[in-house]
């Protein structure tokens, strides 16, 4: 069942159609208790909250919070088993990536031109956590122009109110929009953007994928809709954003201001302080009836859309080193983002340590990855486990890479300069023994047995 409308509410009826999606009714308050009644339905329902105080503007939270809902957004059916989901989606991503083409553009009457504000304060930006810096945006995609190519560049960036018109932007150095910030401040200018609140889930999957610099995600947003992607230019920014958005603010990231924040990461636990970049409020539009996303840290959705793209892009490098290459998982024990299983059909020893290799390579702040054979469910961490266990030796099957670069989300690491260690599990069955001594026992028939038809 695909969606024909590409933009964030009707995907919110979609999920609606698919009982997938709740409504609160009651009034509810943006400081803590959105994120309370969120987190009460991780992994279970999106919810819409339509009366939130001190705002006109309803909240949808937990939009992409299960892989089933992700496959939704980019696919619209629903494969069998999770690991199926799990596969569609990373096939259907690969699909994208490989015809990308230009969204069309539309010549002004863009539905988020029907409103405008100029004050922060008229959005119901969620504080979430008991020690938060205070309340973030935190499912807005920034568009720039990259001035040394001349394209433009988007990405997920979380954005911490400070008054009415200023806001902390958290920038990864060396990312691409700090890429373009850095060039117009060396050049002493500030830096224009766009930024939306609200869009299809298609477009903020694109915008989350870490593609090649240069390459603009809204192609791989159009790539994933079907070629039904439009965007609209916005007037102060000159910029080119999604027709569809509920939300869309401009400004400029000031070249000469910074301000100290924190936040809650994947991880769940508060990142150390860090003095980020100022972005200035030039002018709030918004639809009628807007719809406010917000995305819950550390919780499925946020996990889910950081994840599942990288998921991807691991699968399709780790195959290009070893062929037959079934599946790869970044686990929720590893918050989607630290820790990876990966499935092969082994054909020769070293092939599990290339897929490691290769694992590390696609994803730099991968902390840990197990490779397993075909037989063993890669989602199932009972199953890895017991690989792990039955058909591991650690001198043998763990590979140790001390003072490398990883996550500055770890608590654990060395996070000012980037450094970890890294773990490799080779759980595959060795080739040195009989394929019959690791032969998990099965009985013939089983799957076809219904107990309702015995008790």
């Amino acid at each position: 069942m695909k969606n024909n409308n590409p933009d964030f509410r009707s995907f919110l009826s979609l999920l609606e159609n698919e009982r997938e999606l709740v409504r609160a009714k009651r009034d509810v308050s943006a400081e803590y208790e959105i994120a309370g009644v969120a987190a009460k339905l991780d992994g279970k329902q999106a919810v819409l909250f339509e009366k939130v105080r001190g705002s006109r503007i309803a909240v949808a939270c937990n939009v992409s919070g299960t892989a089933r809902r992700f496959y939704l957004a980019i696919a619209g059916a629903k494969p069998a088993q999770a690991a199926d989901i799990k596969m569609a989606i990373h096939s259907r991503i690969t699909e994208a990536l490989g015809k990308l083409s230009e969204p069309a553009k539309a010549q002004g009457g863009a539905l988020f031109e029907k409103n405008s504000s100029k004050n922060l304060q008229d959005l119901p930006i969620v504080t979430h956590f008991e020690k938060d810096a205070g309340p973030f945006i935190t499912s807005s995609i920034v568009f720039a122009k990259d001035q040394e190519k001349g394209n433009q560049n988007s990405s997920t960036h979380r954005l911490l109110r400070l008054d009415e018109r200023h806001m902390a932007i958290r920038m990864v150095e060396g990312r691409h929009l700090h890429k373009c910030f850095t060039y117009a401040r060396d050049h002493g200018q500030d830096l224009k953007v766009a930024i939306t609140i609200g869009v299809h889930p298609a477009v903020s999957i694109a915008a989350a994928y870490q593609a090649a610099y240069g390459v603009d995600e809204m192609q791989i947003a159009n790539s994933l809709l079907d070629g039904r992607l439009t965007l609209s230019k916005a007037g102060y920014s000159q910029l080119y954003v999604p027709s569809h958005a509920e939300i869309v603010l401009e400004g400029r990231i000031l070249k000469d201001r910074t301000q100290e924040e924190w936040m809650v990461e994947m991880l769940r636990t508060y990142d150390f302080k860090r003095k980020q970049p100022v972005f200035e409020l030039e002018k709030i539009m918004f639809r009628d009836n807007a719809i406010y996303h917000d995305i819950l840290p550390g919780y499925a959705e946020h996990r889910l859309l950081m994840g599942i793209p990288v998921e991807a892009k691991m699968f399709d490098y780790i195959k290009n080193v070893v062929p037959t290459t079934q599946a790869v998982h970044l686990t929720d024990g590893g918050s989607n983002w630290l820790a990876a299983v990966i499935q092969i059909k082994k054909r020769l020893e070293g092939e599990p340590k290339n897929a490691l290799l290769a694992a590390f390579a696609a994803h730099p702040s991968l902390k840990m990855a197990t490779v397993v054979d075909d037989d063993i469910d890669p989602t199932n961490p009972v199953a890895v486990e017991y690989a792990i266990t039955t058909r591991c030796q650690a001198d043998r099957g763990f590979m140790i890479i001390p003072n490398a670069k990883g996550s500055s989300l770890d608590p654990s690491s060395d996070q000012a300069n980037l450094l970890t260690t890294k773990v490799g599990i080779d759980a595959t069955a060795t080739f040195l023994k009989a394929k019959e001594r690791f032969e998990i026992a099965r009985i013939p028939g089983e799957e076809k047995i219904k107990l309702a038809d015995y008790l």
